[in-house]
């Protein structure tokens, strides 16, 4: 029974619901039919109280709840509130959310492909868009009040990063800024940042996933835990379970002594016990895998595969291993949604697209999703699946990506996949995303996480991804040329210098100097007592050690100089033997006298042609004076050789024959009795000559400090002082190369923009207005090309071409293949493209403006243009895709990026007497017809 409350204690939690129920938290949490975690009323009233937040939680723990408060707040105050995704499906799943929620009236959507309702008081949009609207300084920004930033981790992507960045720092004081993150390990430094940049900022970081996930390994006919959990009075401890770390010994003991010992042949009772091995821990193959879940319950299931193709194939696996997950009324719930969704897909294009293929998967309750597929498609799986329609989904990674697509178990065939330049291991981070869709909040108990055992597997080293459950979140931020030019325009040149400086990329660059710092004031106190042990009462011992160093240094310096020499000599000398050569052999095992029997010039050389040479060098074939026959190398002359004397060598000489051995060196040993041996003395060392090394040690000797007592001991601490004197500075060249460089980096890049006329103090020109409007990673290259008419005179499909190339960006290149190319005015104009890039290149090259860092304009990629031109021009998907090679989910998205610049274009160009302007926007229609128009995302 509860202790009942005093008078006075009733009254205090009286007044407390009484400020509860006053504050807007208090309606808000009326609107969900569960309670909300302690994180989100802590974010909440945070935000309510006029701070911006940071919230960083796992997948699936509810953050979003946060950003649809900030929703509820702007509309409560008449205000606006923009809420940005990274990509255009999050943006369009969002839209989606608030209309359900607030009313079509009230909520619009900006994606660059999509405008509904842009006026609403509360509008979704892609990062970008925002960004943009900030440097065009948009009247749709009056009111705004709150910025949501979903997935805010983005900005650690090196090619879209920068973009989160930009927003941040150049949003209104006014506008409260809601951040929302994945689990990062370094909360608190964005954090830190964020306060710096927009104020007081709110960090609240939550570790706690609402559905507990279970990691397991599946292996042979069983599935096992990953840990055991250790009741050992030490908080219950985690443990790799031991019967995995038994089989992987097991495993690898196996498969050694399946080899046989120095590499026999394996016995066939080796080969036998391998079998029964294998026989325990085999890797089920994909349908049994997914019928394995579905007896044990833990569908539906995202299976991940690092591979478009391997999707697909799993899908085709299941299908013919007869697997069916859906009922009869399931199968015809599919059917009714998907005809409805595709129903403004041509039935000519159905064919195409491997419609029937998919709808059957679909049927069975299974399907692929990555990025070759028809957006719409993927929509369409994604809806299935939420709806438990679809219960088996074999997915890329991009699926991670923020999609709200959560699962009740996430399988993982392999802990490698391809980065784009080679194979390496998933990352803790990766790992921590991939495995976060496990588990429904409000559907499941708990999440499953499931990894195929792989031979060779390490269960230990799977603990520390699946243990390590946070990733650092590290800034790519870099100035671009249609930044520079934004913010000059906008502030001037100091003032965007500052703004730059305030990036997250240099606070992380300036932390990080922090440390380094400490090191540099810690050594030069150390310097401060080794300048006291060198001090020398008799004079200036600094000087005198200097000396003794440059004395050393030249000493040195000769050294090297004469072996470098001496080297090549004997090299050079060795090419120049002739058979019957008698020389002397000045070191090594076979040292003394030796007569040449073959010179052994490589390949080739004994011709002349020095191209050939051996990197051996020759290798004379000499017998020696104690009748030795043997093949020297150069390491056997470090000093040049050359013969002592002349001897004809008998033609019946035979190296096998011990009697022509014998025979042959008695007549060397009497045709060189009278060579003098002083002939083979070393040589006199260089710096015996050297004058500078004469008087260097004549005015070491002449030093005050020579002649003390303890002068070895000054020297040993004056060695110290200089050996820590050279380890800082190179630190402070550490500090100097991470100070300020977002601002070198910017720089460089007024320069050179002013070099070219785009800008003039703190003023754009006409061509830096026009390369203001232009968004992209070739935002110059495109603006040159405006700039020199390159364009002028094209229809809308060679328009089209030629814009691709800027956008467009092979997934594996193939220098050996030459892309095919639309002839004519668009041919000419993509090579006037091509040369616009070299001189651009060299220009970079002048300015120090690195492409490897970010910064700069890539080579245009001409692979798309022969795809978008036929598309354009009015060809059939079937007739397109065939000739592009291409996947229609590539396709589609590639015809989008080119519909963007296309817009872009349209508004850069010059509108007096050019054709440009007027053929992009007729480019746009061309390019938007059939299967990218019906194509909801981007």
């Amino acid at each position: 029974m509860t202790e009942e409350l005093s008078p006075a204690e009733r009254y205090a939690a009286a007044r407390a619901r009484t400020a509860e129920q006053a504050t807007a938290l208090a309606p808000f949490r009326e609107l969900y039919d569960f309670d909300l975690d302690p994180f989100q009323i802590e974010a909440c009233k945070a935000l309510e109280s006029g701070k911006g937040v940071l919230v960083a939680a796992p997948t699936g723990s509810g953050k979003t709840i946060v950003g649809e408060f900030a929703v509820h707040l702007a509309l409560a105050e008449g205000r606006k509130c923009f809420y940005t995704t990274p990509i255009k499906a999050l943006s369009n799943q969002k839209f989606q959310d608030l209309v359900r929620r607030y009313g079509a009236d009230k909520v619009g959507l900006l994606t660059g492909d999509n405008s509904v309702n842009s006026d609403a008081p509360v509008v979704v949009m892609t990062t970008e868009v925002l960004r943009n609207m900030l440097y065009a300084g948009s009247q749709s920004l009056l009111g705004l009040g709150y910025v949501v930033m979903d997935e805010v981790h983005y900005l650690s992507d090196r090619f879209r990063g920068a973009v989160w960045e930009e927003v941040i720092i150049h949003l209104p004081e006014s506008v409260t800024l809601v951040s929302l993150s994945a689990t990062v390990s370094n909360a608190e430094e964005f954090g830190d940042w964020l306060d710096t940049v927009r104020g007081d900022t709110a960090v609240i970081v939550s570790e706690h996933r609402p559905v507990p996930l279970w990691q397991h390994v599946l292996a042979g006919r069983k599935t096992y835990d990953l840990f055991e959990e250790s009741d050992d009075g030490r908080g219950g401890r985690r443990e790799v379970n031991p019967d995995l770390v038994r089989m992987a010994r097991t495993e690898n003991s196996t498969t050694f002594h399946a080899r046989g010992r120095r590499g026999r042949e394996p016995r066939e009772a080796d080969r036998e016990r391998e079998r029964r091995a294998r026989g325990r821990i085999w890797t089920p193959a994909r349908p049994e895998v997914i019928e394995r879940l579905d007896s044990a319950g833990l569908l539906p299931a995202i299976t991940f595969i690092f591979s478009r193709a391997g999707c697909e194939a799993a899908v085709q696996q299941c299908l013919f291993a007869g697997l069916r997950l859906n009922d009869e009324d399931g199968r015809r719930r599919v059917r009714e949604i998907v005809e409805e969704r595709t129903a403004s897909i041509p039935d000519e294009d159905l064919h195409v697209l491997g419609y029937y293929e998919w709808l059957e998967g679909l049927e069975r309750g299974i399907a692929a999703h990555h990025a070759g597929m028809l957006p719409t498609f993927k929509e369409v799986v994604e809806e299935l699946f939420v709806k438990n329609l679809v219960k088996a989904v074999f997915a890329t990674e991009t699926l991670a990506l923020g999609i709200n697509m959560p699962a009740r178990s996430v399988v993982l065939e392999k802990l490698v996949k391809w980065n784009g330049e080679q194979h390496a291991d998933i990352t803790p981070g990766e790992y921590t995303q991939l495995t976060g869709r496990a588990g429904r909040r409000g559907i499941d108990v708990e999440g499953h996480a499931v990894v195929l055992w792989q031979r060779g597997m390490d269960p230990g080293a799977l603990a520390g991804l699946a243990g390590t459950r946070t990733y650092p979140l590290r800034s790519s931020f870099k100035p671009s040329y249609n930044m520079a030019v934004n913010l000059v325009q906008q502030f001037g040149q100091h003032r965007s210098r500052e703004l730059l400086e305030t990036s997250f990329a240099q606070f992380q660059a300036d932390k990080s100097v922090v440390g380094i710092s400490k090191q540099v004031q810690k050594n030069e106190e150390g310097i401060e007592g080794y300048r006291e042990g060198m001090t020398c009462h008799l004079g200036d011992f600094d000087e005198y050690a200097r000396m003794r160093r440059e004395l050393k240094d030249r000493e040195t310096e000769l050294a090297k100089q004469g072996v470098a020499q001496r080297r090549a000599a004997a090299a050079n000398s060795l090419e120049k033997l002739k058979i019957g050569d008698v020389i002397h052999v000045p070191t090594g095992k076979f040292a003394g006298l030796a007569l040449v029997l073959d010179p052994g010039l490589p390949a080739g050389r004994a011709n002349g042609h020095r191209g050939m040479e051996h990197h051996d060098g020759p290798r004379p074939l000499v017998i020696t004076a104690e009748r030795q026959v043997k093949r020297l190398a150069s390491i056997d002359f470090p000093v040049p050789v050359e013969p002592l004397e002349r001897m004809r060598i008998p033609k019946s000489f035979n190296a096998r024959s011990p009697q022509s051995r014998r025979d042959l060196a008695s007549a060397l040993r009497t045709k060189a009795g009278h060579i003098d041996p002083d002939r083979h003395r070393k040589p006199r060392a260089v710096a015996a000559d050297d004058r500078e090394i004469a008087r260097l040690r004549t005015a070491l000797r002449a030093h005050p400090c020579h002649g003390c007592d303890e002068r070895e001991d000054h020297a040993r601490w004056a060695e110290r002082f200089y050996r820590l004197q050279r380890d800082t500075r190179q630190l402070e060249r550490r500090i100097e190369g991470r100070t300020n460089t977002i601002a070198r980096t910017f720089d460089r890049i007024y320069a050179l923009l002013t070099e070219l006329d785009y800008l003039r103090g703190d003023k754009a020109t006409e061509h830096g207005k026009r390369l203001a409007r232009l968004y992209g990673e070739l935002d110059l290259l495109a603006s040159e090309c405006l700039r020199e008419g390159v364009w002028e005179g094209l229809s809308p499909a060679e328009l089209a071409a030629c814009v691709s190339a800027l956008v467009f960006e092979a997934r594996q290149s193939d220098d050996a293949v030459a892309p095919k190319l639309p002839t004519g005015p668009a041919k000419s104009a993509m090579a006037e493209m091509v040369r616009i890039w070299g001189r651009l290149d060299a220009l970079e090259e002048d300015f120090e403006i690195n492409q490897t860092e970010g910064v700069g304009q890539r080579e245009p990629d001409l692979g798309f243009a022969w795809a978008v031109f036929m598309w354009a021009s009015g060809k059939g998907l079937d007739e397109v895709l065939r000739e592009a090679e291409m996947p229609a989910g590539d396709f589609v998205r590639w015809c989008k990026q080119v519909i963007d610049v296309l817009g872009q274009v349209a508004a850069a160009a010059p509108h007096d007497g050019s054709t440009v302007a007027k053929n992009a926007r007729k480019a746009v229609e061309a390019v938007l017809r059939g299967v990218v128009a019906y194509s909801s995302v981007g």
